[in-house]
């Protein structure tokens, strides 16, 4: 059972290094790509890489006269995901404009859902250490439009505008600011999208801008974060700056930290911390001003006239939650339930659906701790060590199932097992039929064994005399024993025959 995490040490004083205490108070917004083939709002394609302006619609365009409709299926990805994170599904929501200019957006606003969102209150438990937990609250899912995309690097004279990713449709999925330092902020986006990949709403692609994340940071004085918590009153967390457009785990927490000693630095010199919308640079590890940061009267938020409001039935949620697959924790929970794993193994092959999936074909009707020490030490070890996802793997969880079961009849010893393994890795094959025709069925004949240990222990009588001594130095029998026979006696066998000579 996992314990939520009670605040103590402030994170922010932590990579600061500041002469006083202070509590960094972290909220996100993250958006992620829904994974439909069509665009929220018309049948333009979605697939990334494509010649720039190539998958746009006229609606996308902005056409006069193109009026949106909207895509059913990237409605049910929004509730599913919400379904997934144990959210309030609303059966009355309502798309709105959000004006403003910028060269991106052709229509001149964008269509979202700011006050009658499609999913309400959820939460995220995020795993902070083994055995504690967090629980962040989810405040809401809106499904919205995705704008173009603007680029200055290919003529230092001019811009270019790619309306490609114009319509595509995004979840925004809105924290409450629960998250206490720059490690959970990322921990926390890692498992929303472990959460949805294993629901197969997004792909998680951060390197392609399929999930991004807007990072809100403020500090304040220990207890401020219990008394908002109290009263719900923002105020209490200190002046937000938002960083935005984060596409990269390991540049959030940077931003986080950088931004945190930043708004420590102004205070304590006695100035106040402006809330503004930032960008981070990576190169420079610093963040910069991008511009004030809007409020929702900015954008002059009204319904928008071409859309009615979305109204979904209860029953189509029930049948969508009829088809939830099994999420990561509850998967995790199982495999250290009913499989005997460690909770660090059971993590380890939950953390991609692709994994659980391949560890559970190789587990399936085999001993649970064997098969996870296959998958991860040798499969998974081989793999990244050539840059490999499982997808890709030589070896299949058949033939990795098969070398188990030789091992578990006795067929083979370990070592045998990994030499068999390296074969079906270059050049694939049935390992039953391997071994067999290579000879490389572990000797059980306890003659032959026997007759291997006489003759070790006859031809090394100055050793014999030592491992009576020294028991300890049996070992290096045995060892002389498995390199006679090729590594193919039992290897259980040998170590009791060597102990039963040697008088020990």
């Amino acid at each position: 059972m996992l314990d939520h995490l009670e605040f103590t040490a402030p994170e922010a004083r932590r990579i600061a290094g500041a002469t006083s205490d202070w509590e960094l108070v972290i909220g996100l917004e993250v958006h992620a790509q829904v994974s439909s083939r069509a665009k929220l709002f018309s049948g333009a394609s979605t697939v990334f890489g494509a010649e720039p302006n190539s998958n746009v619609a006229f609606v996308d365009a902005a056409m006069p006269g193109m009026l949106p409709v909207l895509n059913e299926y990237c409605v049910e990805q929004a509730v599913r995901t919400g379904l997934g994170l144990k959210a309030a599904i609303n059966l009355f929501s309502a798309f709105d404009r959000k004006n403003y200019f910028y060269p991106d957006l052709p229509q001149g606003y964008q269509i979202s859902q700011l006050y009658h969102p499609i999913v309400g209150e959820g939460e995220i438990i995020v795993d902070i250490a083994p055995g504690v937990a967090r629980r962040v609250r989810i405040e809401r899912i809106h499904l919205e439009q995705d704008a173009g995309k603007s680029i200055h690097d290919m003529d230092p004279n001019m811009s270019f505008v790619d309306f490609n990713r114009t319509g595509v449709a995004l979840m925004e999925i809105v924290s409450r600011p629960d998250i206490r330092s720059a490690e959970e902020a990322a921990a926390y986006v890692s498992k929303l999208r472990q959460i949805m990949r294993y629901l197969g709403t997004c792909d998680g692609n951060m390197q392609n801008g399929n999930l991004r994340a807007d990072v809100n940071v403020s500090v304040c004085k220990p207890g401020a974060y219990e008394r908002y918590q109290e009263t719900q009153d923002f105020s209490h967390l200190g002046t937000r700056c938002e960083i935005k457009n984060m596409n990269s785990l390991r540049f959030i927490q940077q931003a986080i930290e950088y931004e945190a000693r930043r708004q420590i630095a102004l205070i304590e010199d006695g100035k106040q911390v402006v809330q503004e919308t930032r960008l981070y640079d990576p190169d420079r590890g610093e963040t910069r001003s991008m511009r004030s940061k809007e409020e929702a009267h900015d954008y002059r938020y009204f319904p928008d006239p071409d859309l009615l409001p979305l109204e979904i039935e209860q029953a189509w949620v029930d049948s969508i939650n009829a088809t939830m697959p099994e999420l990561p924790d509850a998967k995790k929970a199982r495999f250290v339930r009913d499989l005997g794993l460690s909770e660090y193994d059971a993590v380890v092959l939950t953390a991609e659906v692709e994994n659980a999936d391949f560890f559970e074909a190789v587990a399936n009707g085999r001993d649970g701790k064997m098969a996870a020490n296959w998958v991860i030490n040798e499969l998974f070890g081989r793999l990244n060590k050539q840059g490999m996802g499982v997808g890709e793997s030589p070896v299949s969880a058949d033939q990795l199932g098969g070398v188990i079961d030789l091992i578990a009849k006795g067929e083979i010893s370990g070592k045998i097992a990994k030499d068999l393994f390296d074969i079906l890795w270059t050049e694939g094959g049935d390992p039953a039929q391997i071994v067999e025709a290579r000879g490389m069925k572990q000797v059980t004949d306890l003659g032959e064994i026997e007759a291997a240990v006489d003759r070790i222990i006859a031809e090394n009588p100055a050793q014999v005399e030592k491992a009576k001594a020294n028991p300890k130095l049996a070992g290096w029998f045995v060892g002389q024993v498995l390199k006679a026979t090729g590594g193919k006696a039992n290897p259980a066998a040998v170590n009791e025959l060597v102990a039963q000579k040697l008088g020990q």
